[in-house]
């Protein structure tokens, strides 16, 4: 195999020796790991298999009953599991790896992944707590690797055309005014679980990873984003997409300060993480994004963000969008691309041909940057802030 350059984002990444053995041509197969087999996991193998370009390798998760679960419903006959990370790393055959860990887990895993000189989708959100970042953004700078993150409108043909028709200085909506995001009703969140005995094969302690310590309780694992000590619930596996669409067509990845309210309003079980939130955030070029989010059953006629200009309205979401001029009819866009199958493709076309990353490090942990801010107005009550130097949330005095 000839070795090559890999260009990621706008800049080229010297290559370490450890992952000149991961160069494939571009007929060859991705020798693929899955590490964390659930929901999302098997979704995103789902997409990867219908590329072509894979050979599922090995899977790595804290119960095989997941596993099971997956190769079942992909159909793919038995394929090798274990619970330690370590026998995915040492394999020579895995040449990438599809984290879709609990996001307590994501720094972690994807430091030791990329040190073993593996390709990386890294689910979102990146990162669980704001001081991760740096870590992680020099994990990847160190390693050589491709590593894609996973917000996938990135990869969306449509998002791309409507940053270029609308944000890329031909002001058909004139000055922005503030962008507004609504995305609700998720019945998986609206769970509410019960204590059950510990399966068989079941790792809890890892499972734990670096969070607290603490006895078996079905719930947390079967329900972590309802806790914070795994995630942020809705304000990052929600709030992270719809924030990250509307920083990349407003070039504006700076956000200044959040305030957030919400509660846990209806589901009254031990959750700690909100079920309901509000969140208002201030940006830098001057403009707000308000975030409006429940995982109870309020239907919206689209799950969408709002860019609210002095000419006109933008309503962006999956499915299309509807752009509305103050002068002048209605124009709708209809959406049918597989927005998931698109970003695994350009993650793949990153490892074969150096093709550009759609959502390189970078993207990904600003995309994060408001859920973090909103989370940390959230369990404060404070209007919250980064530091002057941007290590850091404190309250805004």
């Amino acid at each position: 195999m000839k070795r090559r350059d890999f260009i990621i984002g706008t800049g080229a990444v010297a290559l370490t020796a450890a992952s000149y053995g991961n160069i494939l041509g571009s007929n060859d197969k991705i020798g693929l790991a899955v590490v964390g087999a659930g929901r999302r996991g098997r979704w995103v193998l789902g997409e990867m298999l219908k590329t072509n370009q894979i050979r599922p390798v090995m899977f790595c998760d804290v119960w095989d009953e997941q596993v099971k679960r997956t190769t079942e419903y992909l159909e793919l006959g038995k394929i090798p599991m274990t619970y330690d990370l370590e026998e995915v790393l040492s394999n020579d055959a895995v040449d990438a790896i599809l984290l879709a860990t609990p996001d307590h887990l994501h720094k972690n895993y994807a430091i030791r992944i990329l040190a073993a000189g593996k390709h990386l989708l890294l689910e979102k959100p990146v990162t669980l707590h704001y001081n991760e970042g740096p870590m992680l953004k020099e994990a990847v700078a160190n390693s050589g690797v491709v590593c894609q993150t996973g917000t996938q409108q990135r990869s969306g043909q449509m998002y791309q055309r409507v940053k270029e028709e609308f944000f890329g200085g031909s002001k058909k909506l004139g000055d922005m005014v503030f962008v507004r995001a609504v995305w609700s009703n998720f019945g998986w969140q609206r769970r509410q679980l019960q204590q059950r005995p510990m399966p068989k094969n079941f790792k809890w302690d890892t499972f734990l990873g670096p969070s607290q310590k603490m006895d078996y309780y079905w719930p947390r694992y079967d329900g972590w984003r309802h806790y914070k000590e795994y995630g942020t619930g809705i304000l990052s596996d929600l709030l992270t997409h719809w924030g990250d669409v509307a920083q990349w067509m407003m070039d504006d990845t700076n956000p200044l300060d959040a305030v957030t309210t919400g509660g846990i309003y209806h589901l009254k079980d031990d959750r700690t993480n909100p079920d309901t939130v509000n969140t208002i955030i201030k940006y830098k070029a001057g403009w707000n994004f308000t975030f409006e989010c429940s995982v109870m059953p309020v239907k919206n006629k689209h799950d969408s963000v709002l860019f609210h200009g002095t000419e006109g309205q933008l309503e962006l979401f999956r499915a299309g969008y509807i752009y509305t001029p103050h002068k002048g009819e209605p124009v709708i866009f209809q959406n049918d691309e597989n927005l998931t199958h698109a970003h695994v493709k350009n993650f793949f076309d990153a490892i074969k041909t150096g093709a550009q990353l759609t959502a390189p490090i970078d993207v990904g942990l600003n995309a994060v940057k408001p859920s973090h801010l909103a989370a940390a107005s959230y369990w404060s009550g404070k209007r919250m802030q980064f530091s002057a130097d941007q290590t850091d949330i404190v309250e805004v005095i």
